[in-house]
């Protein structure tokens, strides 16, 4: 028997950039089967104004409200409006404000969306955005020494997304692709402030995925970019340079972009408390 899908109305209201939002409902909607949550987000929301328009748009659709906002005034607002509509809304962080709170024995600040913090965090992320699309794909090799994080692999590695994901964060990431056929440039081998990792993906799974890549562009499937036997050539070339280069690794067949970007940022993390 087919379930039915169920699709609902999430309203993310904050007063800062909406990043925790958006993480816990991409982290917890998942975990519901045949259940779609049809996301508005709201970001800097730190006016009257601002915040009536809001509700004006929340009342229009009814569904849930979560919110992240400092402001008393502001939170009062939002939260009586929303029970007047009869309208389930929580603050997502008041649980673990309260706990640091009583823990610490000190109040929050209720400085809203702490812009400096806010200010810092934004160009920081448009800085290292900006780095990675210029060296992706191995472009500006002579500059890697700038990047945080190196990530090398093969073709169909998931090098560009994981590196647009990691500058998002922050990181200033460049990838290089491996061919069997070119020439690595020496910089790569002499590179000592960035993070250099090698992505591996096992040959089945790296075949199936460029197969898949060369159908979407209807390209003729019959060379050795999908031939087994080829592609196992470059996942042993591949292996045996990280080995080498005594590089770390990590096998990004079964993850996610998420998954590979946190292994990753757990394996600078390391190298920065050594």
């Amino acid at each position: 028997m087919t379930k039915t899908s169920i699709f609902f109305n999430v309203h993310l209201v904050s007063d800062s950039t909406g990043e925790t939002l958006n993480a816990m409902v991409r982290a917890v909607t998942p975990l519901f089967e045949n259940v779609t949550a049809l996301e508005k987000s709201y970001y800097l929301v730190r006016s009257r104004r601002q915040i009536d328009r809001v509700l004006e748009e929340i009342e229009s659709r009814p569904g849930v409200v979560l919110f992240t906002i400092a402001s008393h005034e502001m939170r009062d607002i939002l939260e009586e409006k929303c029970k007047a509509l009869n309208i389930p809304c929580m603050g997502l962080l008041d649980a673990p404000l309260n706990f640091f709170s009583r823990y610490l024995g000190i109040a929050p600040s209720v400085k809203t969306g702490l812009k400096q913090s806010l200010d810092e965090n934004y160009f920081k992320r448009i800085e290292a955005m900006n780095y990675s699309m210029t060296h992706d794909d191995g472009q500006l090799v002579s500059e890697f020494e700038e990047a945080d994080i190196v990530l090398v692999g093969v073709s169909r590695t998931s090098k560009t997304p994981t590196s647009i994901y990691l500058a998002n964060r922050g990181y200033k990431t460049a990838n290089f692709p491996l061919v069997r056929e070119g020439t690595i440039p020496p910089v790569l081998f002499e590179l000592s402030k960035p993070l250099v990792v090698g992505l591996k993906l096992s040959p089945d799974r790296l075949v199936a995925i460029r197969t898949n890549r060369l159908l979407t562009l209807n390209a003729e499937i019959n060379t050795s970019y999908v031939d087994e036997d080829s592609v196992r050539e470059e996942v042993v070339f591949a292996n045996r340079l990280f080995e080498r280069q005594k590089w770390d690794v990590i096998d990004v067949s079964r993850r996610s972009i998420e998954e590979t970007a946190a292994a990753i940022l757990n394996l600078l993390a390391n190298r920065l408390q050594k």
